[in-house]
């Protein structure tokens, strides 16, 4: 470093505007994300060299029960140059102000590639019964710089929390992604599968119809999305948290999420939401109904959000989450199957890592959050 970081609180507008000059930054890390995730404290801070604003992150403090104590998490973040200059220059000043706001420890999620498969490679590697695991697989790139970042946390003294089938407690460390930068809607409609192709055909065929929406559809958004819940097994969010999301988000960038909804003869069949934050979009929650699933409106959604992220710029669309696991035998594995469909490619990141400031309180809030499975 020409000069030492400094790391203090900043406002609002300022975060914002950082960010607005990124190519991109996740969702999870723009200021609106504080009000969406009301039942934490949020706090935007910046690394100053002199007077000039170099990074950025949301924290979210999560206060312990009955103390002013605090799990300072930034997800899919700090936001600013993993590989420029000496990693504790960046660190150690966050560490200090992060402690000074009660943070008894920190959890983040660096926002950096270290291994990437291509669909072929996945493809082959789930028809080799041997293979159980992308971790077995080689990667068709490998990151040897966000590798030496692994050995650098360590030796600043933090913890890789246990992404055990690809999830941790937070983010997830293994992301599907299609990418799209200087490629035309046909090549990205050739790079997926036949089954694919032939399902986003057939939807056109049958007449489904994907239109965008606003702050009143979401009613008949969540309305599905809890049918999903069910049929999947997950617990679902209220229709509060995505009113809060809608209003957030759009506060910030009129089309930061958008809401998409495909009827076939009137009858809602899928519906989903994109965030796009600069050049990134992410597909963040889908949802279908069990009824009518042969008009295949859940492709042609994906199929509409991916279109508009192009037709707005984004190099990436981000299908989020997957897990590790590539073993026809296992129950998740049909969502990588699923999205290798579209011929993009799973991304490892670094994974999420913690840094305990009071070893004994952190000592307590893991034991405490082990014993809640």
């Amino acid at each position: 470093m020409t000069s030492t970081l400094a790391v203090r609180s900043i406002s609002t507008p300022e975060h914002l505007d950082f960010v607005r000059s990124r190519s991109s930054v996740s969702f999870l890390q723009t200021p609106a994300w504080a009000t969406v995730k009301n039942e934490w404290r949020g706090e935007s801070i910046g690394w100053f060299r002199g007077e000039t604003l170099v990074g950025a992150a949301l924290v979210l403090y999560r206060q312990l029960p009955k103390l002013q104590r605090y799990l300072a998490y930034i997800p899919e973040g700090p936001d600013i140059d993993w590989h420029g200059g000496d990693l504790a220059d960046w660190l150690t000043p966050m560490a200090a102000h992060l402690k000074s706001q009660g943070a008894f420890g920190i959890r983040m999620g660096p926002p950096v590639v270290v291994r990437r498969w291509n669909s072929t490679t996945i493809k082959a590697a789930i028809a080799d019964p041997v293979l159980t695991s992308l971790s077995d697989v080689p990667a068709d790139v490998s990151d040897d710089a966000a590798l030496d970042l692994r050995q650098s946390l360590k030796k600043l003294g933090w913890k890789e929390l246990d992404a055990s089938g690809g999830f941790t407690a937070g983010q997830p460390k293994f992301n599907f992604q299609i990418p799209l930068a200087d490629r035309s809607e046909d090549d990205v409609l050739a790079g997926m599968n036949q089954l694919w192709r032939r399902n986003i055909k057939k939807a056109a065929k049958l007449g489904v119809e994907v239109t965008t929406g606003t702050k009143p559809d979401l009613p008949a958004f969540h309305e599905v999305y809890a049918e999903t819940a069910v049929r999947d097994h997950f617990t679902p969010r209220p229709l509060s948290y995505f009113e809060r999301m809608w209003d957030a988000l759009n506060a910030e960038e009129s089309d930061r999420l958008v809401l998409y909804l495909a009827h076939h003869e009137g009858d809602l069949v899928a519906s989903t939401t994109m965030v796009r934050v600069g050049l990134h979009a992410w597909y963040s929650y889908g949802a279908s109904t069990t009824a009518k699933r042969e008009v295949r409106g859940s492709n042609a959604i994906q199929w509409q959000m991916i279109r508009d992220a192009m037709a707005a710029g984004a190099t990436i669309y981000d299908m989020r989450g997957i897990t590790e696991t590539i073993d026809p035998d296992d129950s998740h594995a049909g969502l990588i199957q699923f999205k290798v469909g579209t011929g993009g490619e799973a991304v490892e990141y670094l994974g999420e890592w913690d840094l305990p400031l009071n070893r004994a309180l952190y000592l307590g809030f893991t034991t405490y959050m082990r014993s809640r499975g």
